[in-house]
C-alpha cells in the first residue's frame, strides 16, 4: 500500500516512456568533478532522504559500481523518487543501492527474486550482479517490458479492469504456491508481526485521523481478528503490495494483461489473505464484478461474512494501513456507518 519504489520497467525503444516520474531533465547528468567515491554512514531515515534527493552526491559512486561490473554507463537515468538509490543503466538494467538502515529490504528483494525465478508465468526482474560498497548492499537487475500499471489503470474499460484483477488474483495464488526457501527466515515472523500490529492498531488509526464512528468498532474487530487470522498456519510468500505502481501491463489485440511484477523489498511470510488487500483497496473499488474477478482468480468463491471480517481486520493491520488514503471508493466515509458496513462496501456480494 505504501513504501513504493521507482518503476523497474522498460518500454521498446520506439515507445515513449510514460512513467509519470520521468520529468524533463532527469536524464541529463552534467559531469561531476572531484566528488567523493564513498558512500556515507547515515544513521536515520531523514538524513538518508536528504542524501538520496541530491543525486550528485551518490551518482558517481553508482556509476563506479556499474563500471566495476563491466556495465554500460553511457546513459544513466536517476529515478528521483522511491525508497532506495535507483538508477537505470541504459534500457536493459537497473542498479538498486540500499542504505545500511534498509538492509532488510535488500535481503528480502534478493531472496525473493532468487526464490521466484523461473517459477511464475509473469516476468520478474532477474539478478545480474550483486555486492556491497561501504556497507551499502546493491543489486543489478533486469528491466521488464511493459507500461506502468498506474499509468493505464484509470483509463481501462470496466471489462479490462475485471480481466486484469482476475490475473492479479491468479498471480498472487501462483506466488503463494512457490516454496518459501530462504524467505522462511525473513523477519518479522507472522505471529509476532500480527501481534505487534494489533497492539498498535488503535493508536495508529487515531493518529491518522480515522473517523470516530470507525474507531469505535476497532476493539470488537481486533477481538475477532485474534480468532479469524491464523497465526500458526503454514506461511506463504506475501509480497504485500500488489498495486498499480508495482506491476506492468501490455495491450495485445485490444486486451490488457499483466506483464510483469517488481518491488520485493517488503516481502513477508504469513497468512495468504494479506495479499488481497492492495488490489481490494486500490483497484476493486467496491465494484462487485471487480471483487468477484479478484477473488475467483485467487481461488475464493463469493466472500462470506467471515472472509469479509478477516479482510477488514487485515486491512486495518497492514503495515502501511491508512484507510483515509487507500480506500478508492468515492464517498466511502459517508456511505458506511461503521466497520461492518465498510467491509460490505469494500467486498460486496
Amino acid at each position: 500500500m505504501a513504501g513504493l519504489v521507482p518503476a523497474i520497467h522498460d518500454l521498446p525503444r520506439s515507445t515513449k516512456n510514460v512513467d509519470a516520474r520521468d520529468k524533463p531533465g532527469h536524464d541529463e547528468h552534467k559531469p561531476v568533478c572531484a566528488m567523493s567515491m564513498t558512500l556515507p554512514h547515515l544513521t536515520d531515515a531523514e538524513s538518508f532522504r536528504a542524501f538520496r534527493s541530491a543525486s550528485s552526491q551518490w551518482l558517481p559512486v553508482a556509476l563506479d559500481i556499474a563500471r566495476g561490473h563491466g556495465l554500460d554507463t553511457s546513459s544513466p537515468h536517476v529515478f528521483p523518487t522511491g525508497t532506495n538509490l535507483v538508477i537505470g543503466l541504459g534500457d536493459r538494467l537497473i542498479l538498486k543501492i540500499f542504505p545500511p538502515l534498509l538492509r532488510a529490504q535488500f535481503v528480502s528483494e534478493r531472496a525473493s527474486l532468487m526464490q521466484l525465478a523461473g517459477r511464475l508465468h509473469v516476468p520478474i526482474p532477474g539478478i545480474v550482479a550483486e555486492g556491497e560498497r561501504d556497507g551499502w548492499p546493491y543489486l543489478v537487475i533486469t528491466r521488464l517490458a511493459g507500461t506502468l500499471g498506474s499509468e493505464v489503470w484509470p483509463s481501462l474499460p470496466e471489462d479490462q479492469k475485471e480481466r486484469v484483477l482476475r490475473q492479479i488474483g491468479e498471480t498472487i495464488a501462483a506466488v503463494q504456491r512457490v516454496p518459501l526457501g530462504e524467505l522462511a527466515q525473513i523477519d518479522p515472523r507472522w505471529d509476532a508481526f500480527m501481534r505487534a500490529q494489533m497492539q498498535g492498531c488503535k493508536a495508529r488509526h487515531t493518529r491518522l485521523g480515522l473517523a470516530p464512528k470507525f474507531l469505535a468498532g476497532l476493539d470488537d474487530l481486533l477481538r475477532d481478528a485474534a480468532r479469524l487470522i491464523p497465526m500458526d498456519a503454514p506461511p506463504v510468500i506475501l509480497i504485500g503490495e500488489y498495486i498499480p505502481e508495482n506491476f506492468l501491463l501490455a495491450c495485445d489485440d485490444g486486451e490488457w494483461s499483466l506483464k510483469g511484477l517488481f518491488d520485493f523489498g517488503d516481502v513477508l511470510a504469513g497468512w495468504r489473505d494479506y495479499d488481497l488487500l492492495g488490489p481490494s483497496a486500490f483497484m476493486a473499488a467496491g465494484r462487485p464484478g471487480r471483487v468477484r474477478s479478484l477473488l475467483e482468480g485467487f481461488g475464493y468463491p463469493r466472500p462470506d461474512d467471515a472472509l469479509k471480517r478477516r479482510l477488514m481486520a487485515l486491512m486495518l493491520l497492514h503495515r502501511a494501513s491508512d484507510l483515509n488514503s487507500h480506500i478508492c471508493i468515492e464517498g466511502w466515509q459517508d456511505r458506511a456507518a461503521d466497520l461492518v458496513e465498510l467491509q460490505e462496501l469494500i467486498w460486496p456480494g
